[in-house]
C-alpha cells in the first residue's frame, strides 16, 4: 500500500508537469496554426477544388456528370445550359467558371462570354441553338472540357503541374509540346538548386575551417563579415548584383580595365547572374552549420594523425572530413531547400529561360489568378522539399566512425 501511495502523486506530478509545458506552448501553436499552417493548408486543397464551374451552372454539372462523354451530349443538357447561361448573365458567376474554362481550352472564355450576350429564348433545339451562336458548340470536345471542369473535386492541375492531361474519353495523355512547361521548369528548378548548393559547400567549407581554427579575436571578426550580408535584405544583396554584373557595372570595368576581356561580358539576365547572386545569398546557410561543427572537433585530431605519418591531405580525408559530415549534410540541406523556393533573386538577374518554379506559383497566383494550378504546383514542390527532408532523417550521420 506504500509503494501505491507513493507512486500515484508521482505519476500525479509527472501529469502536471506535462500539462504545464503543454499549456505553455499552447500559444505558439495556435499562432504557428492559424497564420502559417491552416493558411497554406487551404491553399494546397484548391489543387483538388473544382468548384467555378459548378457554382455558376449548378444542373448543368450533375447532367454533364451523367453524360457518358461519347458524341455530344443530349439536347437536354443543352437546353439546361442555356437556361441557367441566361439566368447567370450580369452576375459575377460566369467568370470564374469562363477563366477555368480557358485554362483547359484556349479560346474557351471569349466563347462563353459571347454566348452570354447573344443568347435568346431556348427553344426545343437546345443544341442547335448554340450552334447557331457559334458553330464550335457542335464539337465535343468543348462539352468533354465542361464536364472536367464539373468538379467538385478534379485531378486537373495536378495532372496539368506535371504536364498530363485526361483526353476527352477520360484518360490521362501528355500535354502538347506546345503546353508541356512544368516539368522543364521543375528539372530547371532541381538542376539550379543543386548547383547552388555544391558552390555554397566548395566556397563555403574553408571558410567555416578558417573561422573554427582562428583565434579568437580574428574568429569572432570572420563571423561578423559571414553575418552581415546574412542579417541584409535578400532583395537589397539582389539589387547590388544587378549593379555590379551589368555591362557597365563594377565587374565588367575591372575585366576591361585589366586586359582579361575587351568587350563586357553577359554576366547578368542569364544563369551566370542567377548562380553568383543565389551562392552569395545563400553561402551563410551553408558557412554557419559547418563552422558549428568544426569548432567542437578542434585542431587535435589533424596533428594526431599527421604525428603517425600521415600527410596533411590524407589527414584531412580521413580523419577530419567524415567528423564534419553531419554539418555537410545540414548546410546542404538548409541551402538545397532555400534555393529550390527562391523567386525574387531568378526574377530580378535571371532571364526567362532562368525562372524556378516559384515564378510560376507566384504567376498563377497573383496575375491569372489560376488558384488551382499554383496550389497543385505548391504542393508538388512541398512534396519534394519534404522527400529531401525525409531523405536527410534517414542518413544516419556518425561523426565518430571517423575518430
Amino acid at each position: 500500500m506504500a509503494a501505491g501511495t507513493v507512486r500515484a502523486p508521482a505519476g500525479r506530478s509527472r501529469f502536471r508537469l506535462r500539462l504545464g509545458a503543454w499549456l505553455l506552448i499552447l500559444p505558439l501553436f495556435l499562432f504557428a496554426a492559424g497564420t502559417f499552417v491552416i493558411p497554406i493548408g487551404l491553399m494546397l486543397v484548391r489543387s483538388v477544388q473544382d468548384p467555378d464551374f459548378a457554382a455558376a451552372f449548378p444542373r448543368t454539372a450533375v447532367a454533364l456528370a451523367a453524360w457518358d462523354g461519347r458524341d455530344l451530349p443530349p439536347d437536354a443538357t443543352a437546353r439546361t445550359f442555356l437556361a441557367e447561361l441566361q439566368a447567370a448573365r450580369g452576375g459575377d458567376r460566369i467568370s470564374p467558371a469562363a477563366t477555368r474554362l480557358n485554362a483547359d481550352l484556349a479560346g474557351f472564355r471569349s466563347l462563353l462570354l459571347r454566348t452570354a450576350r447573344n443568347a435568346r429564348a431556348v427553344g426545343e433545339d437546345g443544341l442547335g441553338t448554340l450552334a447557331a451562336i457559334d458553330a464550335r458548340w457542335a464539337e465535343p470536345g468543348l462539352w468533354a472540357a465542361m464536364r472536367r471542369a464539373a468538379g467538385p473535386l478534379t485531378d486537373y492541375f495536378l495532372l496539368a503541374a506535371i504536364d498530363l492531361q485526361r483526353t476527352d474519353d477520360g484518360s490521362i495523355a501528355a500535354m502538347p509540346e506546345t503546353r508541356a512547361v512544368f516539368v522543364d521548369v521543375f528539372i530547371r528548378t532541381l538542376w539550379i538548386g543543386f548547383v547552388v548548393t555544391a558552390f555554397c559547400l566548395v566556397l563555403g567549407y574553408p571558410v567555416a575551417y578558417l573561422i573554427a581554427n582562428a583565434p579568437a579575436r580574428w574568429a569572432n571578426l570572420l563571423l561578423v563579415v559571414v553575418l552581415i550580408p546574412f542579417w541584409t535584405s535578400v532583395l537589397v544583396r539582389t539589387t547590388a548584383w544587378v549593379v555590379l554584373l551589368q555591362r557597365d557595372g563594377l565587374v565588367n570595368g575591372l575585366l576591361r580595365w585589366s586586359g582579361i576581356v575587351e568587350q563586357p561580358l553577359a554576366l547578368i539576365y542569364n544563369r551566370t547572374g542567377v548562380l553568383v547572386a543565389m551562392v552569395h545569398v545563400l553561402l551563410p546557410l551553408m558557412i554557419l552549420p559547418l563552422y558549428s561543427v568544426m569548432k567542437g572537433i578542434g585542431p587535435s585530431p589533424m596533428r594526431a594523425a599527421m604525428s603517425l605519418g600521415a600527410r596533411p591531405l590524407e589527414a584531412f580525408a580521413r580523419v577530419y572530413l567524415p567528423q564534419t559530415r553531419a554539418g555537410i549534410a545540414a548546410g546542404a540541406l538548409l541551402v538545397y531547400i532555400s534555393a529550390i523556393g527562391y523567386y525574387v533573386t531568378p526574377e530580378l538577374v535571371g532571364g526567362g529561360g532562368d525562372q524556378m518554379i516559384s515564378y510560376f506559383i507566384a504567376f498563377y497566383t497573383n496575375r491569372t489568378l489560376n488558384w488551382g494550378l499554383a496550389a497543385a504546383l505548391s504542393l508538388i514542390l512541398l512534396l519534394a522539399t519534404g522527400l529531401l527532408y525525409l531523405a536527410y532523417a534517414r542518413i544516419e550521420v556518425r561523426p565518430e566512425a571517423g575518430k
